[in-house]
């Protein structure tokens, strides 16, 4: 039994040992010597390992499973210890360029505790004067280019409107259509869209006469009246104006009526818009005369006022609301100008740049709207007058002045014009505007720049 053991463990041996002989061949030729040695290293350890395990153990040594045990450990570590075979380079990576060799990873160091976080501080904090000036430069300056080119646009306008009154009105003696308003008169540009036709309706003086607003049934010494006179001596139709009486005076309502139907009905706007490549629209529902402008390089929204010059008077045919249809609105938007202008010129002073930035503060802000214009101009006078420095390096001393002379004029309810105190340029303003607006004011007074939009 036992031959018959040990036989048949040589020929599983010699068996086994003919099949390792066919791979270690055909590794040989796969792998090369190299690899073929490490495999065949690791084989003849893991045949080692396979005779121990099927080959009985002398039970009378104490030592042999220790042996047997040891001996293992020593075949397993050198199957461990046997490197995998080197990878056989292709004759395609020979032409690659050597990669150089990776950095060692630097050691993880534990990340330092973040600081705060501390609000930023402007590195400059701008004062009120600094303010104002890049305010005015930056929002409220009219790009020269642009006013030039609604200059001229508006000119064309106003030159062709003449022609055609010539031609459609021969008979009333209108004057020579000019060119008012904020985009002229430098008080209140906040852009190139705002213009004035003012269109002169010449009188004869032998014939017609001013009366006082305060003579008048309004009581109100803003708005004038223009009476016809001498009727025994040139009756009715002396006058080419005649036909705008009612009564006897001369009715700016009326007129305003009859220029309206022309400006709608009359006038071929569309083949002058054509000619000036822009569209020209009279807006048909209000009550002023009014054109819609619209050209690519700007927009223009143009008032027309007929105007009456007498007795160093200017008056608008821009009667107020209500049932009385033959009053004169005097205007003292020439003499404002002039004076401002004039007051600049004398000290080098920001009048003008002042108004700009209040005239923009107030069309910012829906409640300020009423304030814009003749009110702003005319506290500004006010303050002249009383010798305040209107230098450009006091523009914020003065821009907070005139909003607390403005809250006081809102308390009284009473702001006098500049050209005559006995017209109260809040007069229309009704108390609850007077509210709103001094509210704001009074505000603003501590901090303008709720007025600047930055708070």
């Amino acid at each position: 039994m036992e031959f018959t053991h040990k036989r048949g463990k040589r020929r599983d041996d010699s068996g086994l040992g003919s099949v390792l002989d066919v791979l270690l061949a055909n590794a040989r030729l796969v792998l090369g010597v190299s690899g073929a040695a490490v495999l065949a290293i690791a084989t003849l350890a893991v045949k080692r390992l396979i005779d121990r395990a099927t080959s009985p153990r002398d039970e009378g040594d104490p030592k042999a499973e220790q042996k047997t045990l040891e001996e293992s450990w020593q075949d397993l570590a050198l199957i461990k210890a046997t490197q995998k075979p080197p990878k056989r380079q292709r004759r395609e990576d020979l032409s690659e360029p050597l990669l150089p060799p990776a950095p060692p990873e630097p050691r993880a160091c534990p990340a330092p505790p973040e600081p705060p976080q501390v609000e930023s501080i402007p590195q400059h904090c701008l004062t009120l004067q600094e303010k104002l000036l890049l305010h005015h430069s930056s929002l409220l300056a009219v790009h020269e280019a642009q006013a030039a080119f609604g200059r001229q646009l508006a000119r064309s306008i106003c030159a062709e409107l003449q022609n055609f009154l010539r031609n459609k009105c021969p008979e009333l003696p209108f004057g020579s259509l000019f060119l008012s308003g904020p985009l002229l008169d430098g008080l209140g540009a906040l852009a190139a869209d705002h213009v004035h036709f003012m269109l002169p309706v010449v009188l004869d003086a032998a014939l017609w006469s001013l009366i006082p607003g305060e003579d008048t049934v309004v009581r109100n010494p803003r708005y004038w009246m223009i009476k016809r006179r001498a009727l025994e001596y040139f009756p009715r139709g002396c006058s080419p104006w005649d036909k705008f009486l009612v009564g006897r005076y001369l009715s700016s309502n009326a007129l305003n009526e009859t220029l309206h139907k022309l400006l709608v009905a009359s006038i071929n706007w569309p083949a002058i818009g054509s000619l000036l490549g822009s569209l020209i629209r009279p807006v048909v529902a209000s009550r002023e005369l009014r054109l819609e402008v619209k050209h690519e390089q700007v927009e223009l929204s143009i008032a027309l006022f007929p105007v009456v010059e007498m007795d160093g008077r200017v008056l608008l045919a821009a009667p107020p609301q209500g049932l009385v249809e033959n009053l004169w609105l005097e205007s003292f938007g020439r003499a404002e100008a002039s004076k401002v202008r004039e007051l600049d010129a004398g000290d080098a002073g920001a009048r003008q740049r002042c108004l700009r930035v209040l005239n923009g503060v107030c069309r910012s802000h829906p409640a300020l709207h009423r304030l814009s214009g003749s009110p702003l101009v005319h506290v500004v006078l006010h303050l002249s007058a009383a010798g305040s420095d209107w230098a450009e390096g006091s523009l914020a001393a003065r821009f907070q002045q005139v909003l607390e002379e403005l809250v006081g004029y809102l308390e009284q309810g009473v702001l006098p014009s500049y050209f005559n105190h006995k017209v109260n340029l809040f007069g229309e303003l009704l108390e609850e505007e007077i509210e709103e607006m001094g509210f704001l004011l009074y505000r603003a007074v501590a901090e303008p720049e709720l007025l600047l939009g930055e708070k």
